[in-house]
């Protein structure tokens, strides 16, 4: 069974293999993937987005362990998301809420209540080990999701600015700035019906941004505007930082105009 891992731990830490030394003490036949631990130190939104990406091209009855977790210890919720057919564990924080709101899907939701799967001693400070890892471990061996715990019927939603249009506008937020700089919206690409004339981003001046259809149609240090790979509109600075030129980050509105 394929168990995968996305954390912010780092790769300095021990955090990581020891989770991994707890899932192959429970089950030694487990197959693990590090999707990635570079997830930025406690960034919900970046989890949020990493694994929404990620996670559909997954197959079925694969096992996301997902742990990043700046409320470790408090009264959160640990829980297990059933989506498409691919479980998924972590924090009740938000991290899982961009799957959660996908189209097409209709998950079902638990809180870890059962202890038996859990570590016999469970620290303040690291469910990763004590919960999250040993449940992941007992799935692979083919135990009932129904089995973790109680339906879970509200889980953490970041607050996220959803994509709207009215008139000749577009309003949404950069949900993901890339390692590039690249602004990442959550404007749809298959729902704009012409290429936006003006953009303006967190608040700036609307500017008249070149539409390319790939970096390299545009010279070293202009500012463009694309289709990313995950069919959202983007903004990129060719060969340099578009978020760091314009100055920034995650949840910054955009708005897209037409004449």
């Amino acid at each position: 069974m394929l168990i995968t891992l996305t954390t912010d731990f780092g790769f300095t830490a021990p955090y990581v293999a020891v989770m991994k030394g707890i899932i192959l003490s429970i089950n030694p036949s487990a197959r693990i993937v590090d999707l990635t631990h570079a997830i930025r130190p406690q960034d919900l939104r970046h989890a949020s987005y990493y694994l929404t990406t990620a996670v559909p091209y997954f197959p079925v009855g694969t096992i996301h362990l997902c742990v990043v977790d700046p409320g470790v210890g408090s009264e959160r919720a640990a829980i297990h998301l059933d989506w498409c057919g691919q479980h998924l564990l972590g924090p009740d924080n938000g991290i899982l809420s961009g799957l959660l709101g996908r189209a097409g899907a209709t998950p079902v939701v638990r809180r870890l209540t059962e202890r038996r799967f859990w570590r016999p001693t469970v620290s303040d400070t690291f469910h990763g080990r004590d919960i999250f890892a040993p449940v992941a471990a007992h799935l692979s061996l083919g135990i009932d999701p129904a089995e973790l715990g109680p339906v879970h019927a509200d889980p953490v939603e970041l607050p996220t600015v959803s994509a709207v249009t009215f008139g000749k506008q577009w309003r949404g937020e950069v949900q993901f700035v890339d390692d590039f700089g690249n602004l990442i919206t959550n404007v749809p690409a298959c729902k704009m019906k012409s290429l936006p004339v003006r953009v303006s981003v967190g608040g700036s001046r609307p500017e008249v941004l070149r539409w390319v259809r790939t970096y390299s149609e545009a010279g070293p240090g202009e500012l463009v505007s694309l289709f990313s790979s995950d069919g959202y509109f983007e903004i990129a600075e060719v060969n340099g930082n578009a978020a760091r030129r314009i100055g920034v980050t995650s949840g910054a509105i955009v708005e897209l105009e037409w004449d």
